[in-house]
């Protein structure tokens, strides 16, 4: 395992880290409204599809689990646990983020339950794009994915639809709802599910790895989800450091995705060059509207202290145990050094003096007047200083792609959080 470092959530508040980890999961979503649209436009609709359901099940399997061991709730014996197991890790998941996919659960008894979509902004996002991207969200993505997310905690549970979409134009004008409807069943005759061989390779990462601070039990508020699953998760019960941790697991989650879209990409591209530039194209649209929604929800200032301050909390340098960076006091420069993030070629491997495109992205979330100069510190190293041009920046290309989605304009609701019994 590899050693753990202090979090650069932790300065944060309670009642603000219960806003941000909410923010943090939608962003993991948007990751793919930015990431699919460059993929469609270089290999076509059909690898599309294939490369998503790589991406998600080469991470998610990973992700599930270390959010069980995180809060409390792991299976006694690893692959033995049962269907609230796997409804608590979707709650948690950025492929499922709250009310943006409104999960709602029932648990019949350990080993049988169901879920439906009151909402799913997913489908939303799609649906204008026509029945064939539909199917392709719907049937041929979600079927080997949810299996491989149940897999974290069973392998012998078997996601099924009762119903779901495309919808007829005639359910479409009347907002048919739920929009889907799935059963989860765990049954000792059904063969042993079998991760794909990227999920191998992904699990040998340093994110997989990675050791994050534990939680302090002692802390105000509940340091696990090991109770009752709820129908809906109240960050604000959550004590700080319990959401400090969530706050770096679901960071994590979005960089172990990433590692699985670069794996699937990499037998596609011809060549690096490609690679890089289908990457940076989707960490750029995913960085600026994720620094977007978290600006707008944290209220942070729109000026350089503010960029200094949207930076230190932007997935692309977070958590802290992954991403060497030094963020010191004032108006100090901005220290990228080289980490474990580097040798998984993560987002922030991307970045640096011979290109800035997401930085540039982020601090722009708050007003395209600012930029970022960054220059070189001897060979492993680079520095980062918010500045000001005197002409706004047009907003990137990327950026204006994934505004497409619903979720950048998305509000989450207060909701009242309620044990789920079975029925």
């Amino acid at each position: 395992m590899t050693s753990s470092e202090g979090s650069r959530y932790a300065d944060l508040t309670r009642e603000d880290l219960a806003v941000l980890v909410p923010e943090l999961l939608l962003t993991g979503q948007l990751i793919d409204r930015s990431g699919m649209a460059w993929c469609i436009s270089e290999f076509g609709r059909e690898e599309m599809l294939q490369i998503a359901i790589e991406e998600w099940a080469a991470a998610s399997p990973i992700y599930t689990r270390r959010m069980q061991h995180a809060l409390g709730y792991a299976p006694a014996a690893p692959g033995q646990g049962d269907v609230v197991t796997i409804f608590k890790g979707l709650q948690l998941d950025i492929g499922a983020p709250p009310q943006f996919m409104d999960f709602r659960y029932t648990v019949h008894d350990s080993r049988h339950g169901e879920f439906h979509l009151d909402h799913c902004g997913a489908l939303m996002d799609v649906e204008p794009m026509g029945p064939d991207y539909v199917k392709g969200m719907c049937h041929d993505i979600e079927d080997p994915t949810f299996d491989a997310t149940a897999i974290a905690s069973h392998p012998r549970a078997q996601v099924r639809p009762i119903h779901r979409p495309p919808r007829s134009a005639d359910q479409i004008a009347a907002d048919r709802r739920p929009h889907c409807a799935w059963t989860v069943i765990i049954d000792d005759s059904y063969p042993e599910a079998q991760g794909i061989p990227a999920l191998a390779v992904n699990e040998q990462s340093r994110a997989a790895t990675l050791h994050l601070e534990p939680i302090d039990p002692g802390d105000e508020g509940s340091s696990d989800y090991s109770g009752p699953l709820v129908s809906d998760v109240d960050f604000t019960a959550f004590s700080r450091s319990a959401l400090v941790r969530i706050a770096d697991e679901v960071c994590l989650q979005m960089h172990l995705l990433d590692r699985a879209f670069a794996l699937a990409l990499e037998k596609r591209c011809a060549d690096e060059a490609q690679l890089v530039r289908i990457r940076r194209q989707q960490l750029t649209g995913a960085a600026g509207v994720g620094a977007l929604r978290i600006a707008r929800a944290l209220g942070i200032s729109p000026d350089e202290a503010g960029a200094r301050r949207l930076l230190a909390l932007h997935p692309l340098l977070n958590p802290a145990a992954y991403v060497a960076a030094d963020l010191g006091p004032g108006d100090a420069p901005v220290v990228v050094r080289r980490s474990p993030a580097h040798e998984d070629g993560a987002w922030v491997s991307l970045c640096g003096p011979s290109w800035t495109g997401a930085l540039a992205a982020i601090v722009q979330a708050l007003d395209p007047h600012l930029d970022v100069a960054v220059e070189a510190v001897g060979d492993d190293a680079w520095s980062l200083d918010v500045v000001r041009r005197d002409q706004p920046a047009p907003e990137a290309q990327e950026v204006t792609v994934t505004k497409f989605s619903s979720g950048v304009e998305f509000a989450f609701r207060p909701r009242t959080s309620l044990p789920i019994t079975p029925v």
